[in-house]
């Protein structure tokens, strides 16, 4: 970085002062200085600044390119922040950064809490739901937020999803003068319109939240019957095998359960559906668990829907094979790719059985039976079995 354009400097509520030497001279040989209304306002750079346009985008920064610019950021400009998003369209070499302590680093420390114990999330531009797959009891969270208001709506939604015995924090301009730290229960928190705080701590108490295991309860989806159970869910997600950063294709998708849990994972998944009902359904699981940014759902017919798709890490088809699906998706396959397929019916498991003596892998039929009532007694009531083929390719 012997000679960088560009100058990303992490800017506290304490506005110059808390900036380093480097920061302050880059800010003064900047012919231009990008950042928020608050942050030009603390650097006192009204004359050169460009607040960033809404919804942001990084074109104007470009646009400068090879004439001396800066970019003001809250804090640490890489977590959660505009740092990262710049340096992806930047050669190395173009740029450097200077960063400040960052909002959750000083929310911690005021609350005294482990940071790296601790949940931190940007939900300025986020929905709630991104909280659910954290929400356990005794976790500690610390969230960014747009503004007082949003932090009273956060309250709310924590009370409406049985979490309304938490304790929150709303934390205020943290390293300035105007600094406040104020404790709520989340049930009784009304917060001032004017409120300008950025951040929301929370502990949270009520509800046990969702299990982090495969199969989950099936009444946690929407669905109209046609979902993978949770038995042969979690059977199906242990041959899939997740890891985060990976894609899955989800075929016959029906509720999306099987991509819910694949993303609760840390993967993203596509999931295709015929019927738009259904698709409808799965959209709503995957808001409903904060998951819209990593389930794409596609309307549509496997295989003519899935021709230009980036190639998948795992494939899941909950129903309805047939050699002309199997040929068009096995084609796509990259070497090391997991398919895993489900089959009830004698023509689906005859097929599988094909191709489990062509490709190997593992066939197994499985056989599920719950107690129900007979008479005054119970007995075993078989639910339909299900032919599982898992190979590799």
């Amino acid at each position: 970085m012997a000679n960088p354009w560009l100058t990303i400097i992490g800017i506290g509520e304490d506005g110059l002062a808390g900036l380093s030497e480097a920061s302050r001279k880059a800010l003064a040989d900047a012919e231009t200085v990008f950042g928020g209304e608050r942050h030009l306002a603390l650097a006192g750079v009204a004359d050169r600044g460009r607040r960033w346009p809404a919804p942001f985008n990084a074109n104007g920064v470009l646009s400068c390119r090879g004439r001396p610019t800066a970019v003001l950021a809250s804090g640490d400009p890489f977590w959660h922040g505009v740092g990262g998003t710049l340096a992806e369209k930047l050669e190395v070499g173009e740029w450097i950064a200077h960063s400040a302590p960052s909002t959750f680093s000083l929310a911690a420390a005021r609350l005294g809490w482990r940071l790296e114990s601790a949940i931190c999330l940007g939900l300025h531009a986020a929905p709630f739901e991104r909280l659910v797959s954290h929400l356990t009891r005794g976790a500690r969270v610390i969230c960014l937020v747009r503004d007082g208001k949003a932090g009273g709506e956060l309250a709310k939604w924590l009370t409406d999803h049985g979490w309304g015995q938490s304790t929150i924090w709303s934390l205020s301009a943290l390293g300035g003068s105007r600094e406040s730290i104020r404790q709520h229960r989340a049930d009784s928190y009304a917060a001032e319109s004017g409120d300008g705080h950025v951040a929301v701590a929370l502990e949270a108490r009520g509800s046990q939240g969702i299990a982090h295991s495969a199969g989950l309860a099936d009444d946690l989806f929407v669905h109209d019957g046609q979902i993978t159970k949770r038995p042969m869910r979690a059977l199906a997600l242990s041959a899939l095998a997740p890891r985060p950063g990976e894609r899955l294709w989800d075929i016959g998708a029906g509720s999306g359960s099987i991509s819910v849990e694949w993303a609760l994972s840390g993967g993203t998944a596509v999931a295709v559906e015929a019927r738009e009902d259904r698709a409808a359904n799965i959209r709503s699981n995957a808001s409903a668990f904060g998951l819209t940014h990593r389930i794409t759902v596609m309307a549509g017919t496997a295989p003519d829907i899935l021709s230009g798709l980036d190639t998948p890490d795992a494939v899941f088809i909950g129903g309805g094979l047939n050699t002309t699906l199997f040929d068009a998706v096995w084609s796509r396959l990259e070497t090391g790719t997991r398919l895993v397929v489900h089959a009830v019916t004698l023509e689906t498991e005859a097929l599988l059985a094909d191709l489990h003596q062509r490709h190997g892998g593992e066939l197994m039929r499985v056989e599920i039976a719950h107690a129900a009532p007979l008479g005054r007694y119970r007995s075993w009531e078989s639910a339909r079995s299900v032919v599982q083929w898992s190979a590799v390719r």
